[in-house]
């Protein structure tokens, strides 16, 4: 004779809202998801419709060196929330200066090619239509590294001074979110301008 069982009907277990700095890194990444993919459609719409010279054939050359540096950024911020997550700090602050480094590599890749572009193929924001498209996707681009990086360095000071520690590595997440957003966004521009765009 077998014995019926009945299932155990547990209660279900309390709803705990998100963290709200998540959240808010949340709606800030699908606000300037939608600005980016503005910029990106306005750059292929426009792609090959210049009148003049130079194209992006003639002048580009794709940043291999320091779209590995920007890259290679989001893995050292990641291990950098983890170790401070486990208490870590000197190993936390170790990987926080070397993306804040590899991040600054990356910006300074940006200003010697816009550098060499203005000064030596005279490609300027105003030139044809890919120079303003170029420019408004890469700057754009550019200017959320830069804040990025200011942050990054905000919170490094502040760890050097002893002010960051366990407690806060929600914080530090919710920022390297953000900069995982940045690289992300790299992916999307360098396969829009420097592969489908030439």
């Amino acid at each position: 004779m077998s014995a019926v069982t009945t299932p155990i009907h547990q209660p279900p277990a309390a709803w705990v809202l998100p963290y709200r700095g998540k959240v808010g890194m949340a709606c800030l990444i699908a606000a300037e998801s939608a600005i980016f993919t503005i910029f990106v459609v306005a750059y292929l719409f426009y792609a090959g419709k210049s009148l003049t010279g130079p194209t992006p054939r003639e002048v580009l050359e794709a940043p291999i060196f320091y779209t590995i540096c920007l890259l290679s950024s989001s893995l050292s911020i990641h291990l950098a929330a983890k170790f401070l997550k486990r208490g870590a700090r000197n190993a936390f602050l170790g990987l926080w200066f070397l993306t804040i480094a590899l991040g600054g590599a990356f910006l300074y890749g940006t200003g010697e090619e816009w550098r060499r572009l203005i000064y030596e193929r005279g490609l300027t924001i105003s030139t044809n239509l890919f120079g303003t498209t170029y420019y408004s996707l890469v700057g754009l681009h550019g200017f959320h590294v830069t804040a990025g990086l200011l942050m990054l360095t905000i919170v490094f000071l502040f760890g050097l001074a002893g002010r960051v520690g366990r407690d806060q590595s929600a914080r530090v997440e919710v920022l390297s979110l953000y900069w995982h957003f940045v690289d992300a966004v790299w992916v999307v521009v360098f396969t829009v301008v420097y592969v489908l765009g030439r």
